[in-house]
């Protein structure tokens, strides 16, 4: 079976530290960035990324803009990019849905569900 690859894009680095060992420890290739800005660079130049794990909460540019942007780069329309939010709040879930997200998922990151979010693409 093919590793999957994964960007993980986070402002907390922490959280990248946590979400790379963890996925890293079961077989995925991980690649990680502090913006989403940054990711954008990242996925313009590599198209062989999977899925996104897209903190929603950013300085500057957050995950409602990126979504739209990360899908309209062509070879990444197909990415899989999942939402990831500290903040639970009702309508959330649907919000980033909207912003083009293909799975929702809160922190602090089950990782079972996670693990089974990822196992679809």
């Amino acid at each position: 079976m093919e590793k999957k690859k994964v960007l993980i894009v986070d402002d907390d680095s922490r959280n990248i530290f946590a979400l790379v060992n963890t996925l890293k420890a079961r077989s995925f290739e991980c690649l990680s960035c502090l913006s989403a800005e940054e990711a954008l660079k990242i996925l313009k130049n590599d198209s062989s990324i999977d899925a996104v794990l897209m903190d929603m909460m950013m300085p500057e540019m957050d995950g409602y803009e990126a979504i739209p942007l990360i899908k309209a780069i062509p070879s990444q329309e197909n990415t899989f990019v999942v939402a990831v939010t500290a903040q639970a709040m009702t309508g959330d879930r649907e919000k980033c849905l909207e912003a083009g997200a293909d799975a929702y998922i809160s922190k602090p990151v089950d990782v079972d569900k996670l693990l089974q979010i990822l196992g679809e693409i």
